[in-house]
């Protein structure tokens, strides 16, 4: 199989990138744009993996292996996390800081995206820290705190424009993704509806708990009703619950994630926004 290199960082030189890219003996150098460049017809080997990785990682590069040929045309779907991937924030870590409970919440949040503590565990529990918040506080949270991910806006125009569906599976809540939804025009949205009564959080969860399985189950479902395979589709996360969902996918997108996701995906953004994908399937 003819492999080629994509490499990309917001501040790095054509010269930096073509030094790293030289490391891989391409046949051919295509400069997709001033930050970007596609090495084409590379050694893969994992010596030379290794040797990219550490320089591209040294300079503030992405550097992505992908099979010759692929694009946005081989895929139906994107597929993608809320909560530090499509947006910088953890939603729930912010609703408790109206709490005063911010490094708390946070501490079972980190635990649960380095798949330490089990999801759906993680989520009651933190959830259940929330009780007695006045619902006013998920509005200010979504006004004041909430922010689109570097490069969210330029990503989702291109998949749009190339006629992918959109779908946001998060492990967050609804009270956000129904925003995004509506704000970002995005086809299908599923999350947790968080239980209020009388305007104040009970610290509950309404129905099930959509976590790594759920999250799977869905991209699958929304695949299906789409009359495509798993593999047409692109999903993207950053934490270990978006593991799962992304083992079905035909190309898996780590967003600044963590290591344990990483290591499992078939591209890694960490310095790119998150259309750098764009530049991978260029």
């Amino acid at each position: 199989m003819t492999m080629n290199l994509v490499l990309q960082g917001p501040g790095a030189s054509p010269e930096r990138l073509g030094a790293i890219g030289a490391l891989a003996k391409p046949a051919r150098v295509h400069r997709l744009s001033a930050h970007a460049l596609r090495c084409e017809d590379v050694g893969a080997t994992a010596d030379v993996r290794a040797a990219v990785a550490a320089a591209a990682f040294e300079a503030g590069v992405d550097a992505t292996f992908i099979a010759a040929g692929r694009s946005l045309a081989d895929f139906r779907l994107v597929a993608m996390d809320m909560d530090s991937t499509l947006i910088t924030i953890e939603c729930i870590d912010e609703i408790a800081d109206m709490q005063g409970l911010k490094p708390q919440v946070a501490e079972i949040t980190e635990a649960a995206m380095r798949g330490e503590l089990e999801f759906s565990e993680s989520l009651t529990r933190r959830v259940a820290l929330l009780a007695g918040l006045d619902a006013a506080a998920l509005a200010r949270v979504y006004e004041e705190r909430l922010r689109l991910s570097p490069g969210a806006e330029a990503m989702l125009a291109a998949v749009k424009a190339a006629g992918l569906r959109t779908l946001l599976v998060s492990g967050g809540f609804t009270f956000f993704t129904e925003r995004l939804q509506a704000r970002l025009g995005l086809d299908v949205a599923h999350a947790n509806v968080l239980e209020v009564v009388e305007g104040r959080l009970t610290g509950r969860v309404v129905g099930g708990i959509v976590d790594a399985e759920e999250k799977m189950r869905t991209v699958a479902r929304v695949c299906q009703d789409l009359g495509c395979d798993p593999a047409q589709a692109i999903v993207m996360g950053d934490g270990a619950n978006d593991l799962k969902m992304m083992s079905i996918a035909g190309l898996s997108v780590a967003f600044r994630a963590k290591p344990v996701v990483q290591a499992r995906a078939d591209v890694a953004l960490n310095f790119s926004g998150l259309d750098g994908i764009l530049s991978v399937l260029a």
